[in-house]
């Protein structure tokens, strides 16, 4: 592996801040029509991805948490 000096490091990690910065501003420009078109694509592709066993457990534990906090406000 290659090493870095810290200002090549500070390079490299300015250069993906200014990446996420003009990401941010397209997403804000855009419309909510392809806002909402990007949203359905991305739920649409869930099925190529391998489930989570462990995803019901964890619902369940939040789903205890929330039962929680209910209560603890109906007092």
């Amino acid at each position: 592996m290659t090493s870095i000096t810290p200002e090549q490091a500070r390079a490299y990690l300015n250069r993906w801040k200014r990446v996420r910065e003009a990401e941010a501003g397209e997403f804000c420009a855009s419309s909510m029509e392809t806002r909402m078109r990007r949203l359905s694509v991305l739920v649409g592709s869930s099925s190529l991805f391998a489930k989570d066993p462990n995803r019901e457990r964890g619902v369940a534990e939040v789903r205890g948490r929330w039962a929680i906090i209910r209560k603890a406000l109906d007092v």
